[in-house]
């Protein structure tokens, strides 16, 4: 198994593009890409990888009902995966422990942990609350790259 940390070293490659993957209630694999990055998880405070999803999403309706997923990035020819639980932080999902009004914040740290930078706050803020964003927190049971 290898760190949490091969897996962040490779999200400045391509801004935290990667690939995650849900279970759809028939047990197929549903995969889309998403931007990601490593932080620390806002209730536990291990290292976490996030990433925002907007509401009607499919990946979203399915962690809603499985909320297991894998997570792959990668940057020339290396790569990493994650898999493991994830939890939602978002207006339509409480994360025990989290406080909803504090999720302005946590959206901004995730969009800062895949690299982003913004040069409006409010605009940003105002733009996740309106397409209803969700953040997933996924901490990962194992983790695996190539040499």
């Amino acid at each position: 198994m290898t760190a949490l940390t091969d897996f962040a070293a490779l999200v400045p490659g391509d801004h935290g593009l990667c690939v995650v993957s849900t279970t759809r209630a028939d047990g197929s694999v549903q995969s889309s890409v998403v931007n990601a990055g490593v932080l620390d998880h806002p209730v536990t405070g291990r290292p976490a990888i996030g990433f925002v999803v907007r509401d009607g999403a499919r990946k979203l309706d399915n962690l809603r009902e499985r909320p297991r997923a894998t997570i792959v990035i990668r940057a020339d020819w290396q790569w990493a995966s994650a898999e493991g639980p994830a939890e939602l932080a978002g207006p339509r999902d409480e994360l025990t422990g989290f406080a909803p009004d504090a999720l302005p914040g946590l959206l901004r740290a995730i969009f800062q942990a895949a690299g982003g930078e913004h040069d409006d706050w409010a605009t940003y803020d105002r733009v996740m609350a309106e397409e209803r964003r969700t953040a997933v927190l996924l901490t990962p049971d194992r983790v695996y790259s190539n040499p």
